[in-house]
């Protein structure tokens, strides 16, 4: 979000001159398109057109989309662009859709040269700026944020821009106590590595760009990969990646982790959380770091990816921190990725609320994984969500714990398969989820389960992390009445891809065209309803911690709209929204104590309010106070924190993670139970399903209470 900056005397510029001059970089020399190129875009475009879910003509009005998502995809910000520039490629608009079909792509290729020259330019300039240095006294401010700002009208205008960038990026290593020299020596180096970059750019980069700006045109999550991006897409799918075990994203020159692979070197480190950001990355204790702010996401990535067992050691601003904060250095080691680190795991949370106690059972599932190779092999024992799950609902039971909470935060999906199968452990035999194709035919997928594995009270934690198989679990959990969906709006895919390679439809024995991952189906609940777009809504609202305006299948400008279908044929038990409004009543009271839950509101309401602000002071004593402010805030947090012994603290199963807490000396032991704890939502998810169980209880009949029986309806009572 914010950038960097800082300022400089007169007396530097003989050494930013003397720097800069070491590492110039070639200038960028045009590109042209390969004739494979062209042949892969008409191909791509056929494909789309007979056989996606939605097929939009390739046509004029089409071209115009593309025209403008391809201009967002080379400048976002519109920091290179001027509008003289756009005037000048008007006529493109409703041309793109010619080059594709006409196997000529000479036209996209000249918009990203002219793309490729301005950003040159751009970045030339602001290493001319480290020679002048700036003035931090002065009240000014700097607009993160231009994405829905015109375009510039002169290049006074564009320079006043960069000015500011500038200034920031200066002021920002400025505050985290870096002195002059060595900012302008790292300003340099960031900017020409960009020229570097932009110098060594290849035709495959610039085919890339442009095909997805049409791909996406068509929906969010039909994409085209050239054989490089497909190799990396394949090496990800097997998860046999050696690396550190994180998902990153690009997010405002910052490679941001947006998760973290359970198992892997970096949650196991204890040092990592979503929303750090990554500013450099060194290899081993020996080497220098390297500055990857303002990187392409796919070169950081190869930075830090590198043999099993090698140090890699990353330069990083905690998610909590501003920019302007110090960072903090963390040393990892690669390991390969497997199915087994990244396992459902169980917990058992002891809560006291006001002298009524619960167990409440969590099961953190990442991802719906299944080693599809061994299960079509015929082995017996082949990895399987739904199958450890079964497991770890058979242990939580003989634990004898009130109510299970399925924990789906940030689980992007995988195997349908397992979604259809795990559901079955909670509603026994029935439909799961509707599949409709482009014909218009619909398949209803059924879970084939003999009895339940836990007919007790449920909950599924979800936010708008959780994607497409965690929302049709989700779903059909709620449609069923089966349970209780707790957290945020997920993300709303409800869609169905399939991969399909170009090489092999054309019998292309050299990898040239690429692959595309193309929309088939759309996936509707049991109830007739779609989770596109919409997501799952839960029943029992915690705060939402994305940013649903730039997060989530609802931001995206052409994502493809819900739709309604005739339901399938189930039945479910009766719901409780009734106690819905005693359910909220215990919460308010509850989290109004709550020191942490408080502090997150805050939090949130923060990052709303400077969200909507979109400008930060480039005033350095401005800057300063309100850094110093949230340090002390984040200091006095955590000593409160240390100090709170009324927390509730979770039971850890005896069934080991990754790593058994009995093999941990207790200070080890004692950081990953604090670090437990301040799962705040988790926490009050499982007190609201606490507060389930009280009524559930209050409401359970003779009848019920002599059987033993489920409160639940007779079908899965039948099939225990």
């Amino acid at each position: 979000m914010y950038r960097k900056l800082i300022g400089l005397a007169f007396a530097f510029t003989a050494v930013t001159q003397a720097h800069a001059a070491e590492v110039e970089p070639q200038q960028f020399v045009p590109l042209t398109p390969l004739q494979q190129q062209s042949a892969a875009a008409h191909l791509t475009s056929k494909l789309i057109g007979e056989h996606h879910y939605k097929p939009i003509a390739l046509d004029d009005a089409m071209s115009e989309k593309i025209f403008d998502s391809y201009l967002k995809a080379l400048d976002p910000e519109k920091m290179y662009f001027l509008q003289a520039d756009i005037n000048q490629l008007k006529e493109a608009r409703t041309k793109l859709d010619d080059a594709i079909l006409s196997d000529s792509l000479d036209l996209p290729f000249n918009i990203f040269n002219l793309y490729a020259k301005r950003a040159t330019e751009r970045y030339a300039y602001a290493r001319s700026l480290l020679a002048k240095g700036f003035d931090f006294q002065q009240n000014e401010s700097f607009q993160y944020d231009r994405e829905k700002e015109p375009w510039p009208k002169s290049d006074d205008e564009v320079r006043e821009l960069w000015r500011k960038r500038v200034k920031n990026d200066w002021l920002q290593l400025k505050l985290t106590g870096k002195d002059d020299k060595k900012i302008v020596e790292t300003l340099d180096k960031r900017y020409g590595n960009f020229l570097k970059r932009m110098a060594k750019l290849k035709s495959e980069d610039a085919f890339q760009i442009f095909m997805n700006a049409y791909t996406t045109t068509v929906d969010p999550h039909t994409n085209y990969m050239v054989p490089r991006t497909s190799e990396n897409f394949d090496i990800s799918m097997r998860l046999s990646l050696v690396g550190i075990g994180a998902v990153l994203e690009d997010k405002d020159d910052y490679t941001t982790i947006r998760e973290l692979v359970p198992g892997s070197p970096a949650a196991l480190s204890g040092k990592l959380q979503p929303g750090d950001r990554i500013v450099g990355v060194a290899q081993g204790d020996k080497d220098a770091m390297t500055d990857v702010v303002g990187w392409r996401l796919d070169d950081t990535v190869a930075l830090i990816r590198g043999p099993m067992d090698t140090v890699v050691i990353l330069d990083v601003i905690p998610a909590e921190a501003s920019p302007d904060s110090a960072h903090k250095l963390v040393k990892l080691i690669r390991k390969k990725i497997s199915l087994e680190d990244q396992a459902a795991k169980k917990t058992i949370l002891s809560l006291d609320d006001n002298g009524v106690k619960h167990r409440i059972g969590v099961i953190s599932l990442p991802t719906f994984y299944e080693d599809f190779e061994a299960r079509r092999k015929g082995e017996t024992d082949y990895k399987s969500a739904a199958r450890d799950v079964s497991r770890l609902l058979n242990e939580l039971k003989a634990e004898k714990v009130d109510a299970v909470l399925i924990d789906l935060r940030n689980n992007g999906g995988g195997s349908l398969t397992e979604a259809i199968e795990l559901t079955g452990l909670f509603v026994g035999s029935g439909p799961v989820v509707q599949q409709r194709d482009a014909e218009g035919d619909t398949n209803v997928m059924k879970a084939n389960a003999l009895g339940v594995a836990w007919n007790g009270p449920l909950g599924v934690l979800i936010n708008r992390g959780s994607a497409s198989a965690s929302e049709i679990f989700a779903a059909a959990i709620q449609d069923y009445h089966r349970g209780m969906v707790i957290g945020e709006t997920s993300f709303g895919k409800g869609t169905v891809q399939t991969i399909v390679n170009l090489d092999q439809i054309t019998h292309n024995q050299t990898p040239q065209y690429g692959e595309l991952k193309l929309t088939i189906a759309q996936f509707f609940r049991i109830d007739g309803s779609t989770t596109q777009l919409k997501g799952v809504t839960p029943d029992f609202s915690l705060p939402a911690t994305s940013d649903a305006e730039h997060f989530g299948e609802s931001s995206y400008d052409n994502a493809l709209p819900p739709m309604q279908i005739k339901p399938a044929e189930y039945h479910a038990s009766a719901d409780l929204t009734d106690a819905l409004p005693i359910l909220q009543k215990r919460h308010d009271l509850r989290v109004a104590k709550n020191k942490d839950y408080q502090n997150l509101l805050e939090d949130l309401g923060e990052f709303n309010q400077q969200r909507k602000k979109n400008e930060i002071s480039l005033n350095e004593a401005e800057r300063r106070k309100e850094r110093d402010a949230l340090e002390a805030k984040l200091k006095l947090r955590k000593k409160e924190g240390a100090s709170n012994t009324g927390k509730p603290t979770p039971n850890v199963s005896a069934t080991p993670p990754v790593e058994d807490d009995m093999d941990l000396d207790s200070e080890e032991a004692q950081k990953k139970q604090d670090k437990k704890s301040k799962d705040t939502l988790l926490y009050e998810a499982a007190y609201a399903l606490g507060d389930q169980v009280d009524i559930l209880k209050s409401r359970q009949n003779p009848v019920e209470q002599k059987t033993g029986k489920s409160w639940r309806n007779t079908k899965e009572s039948l099939v225990q």
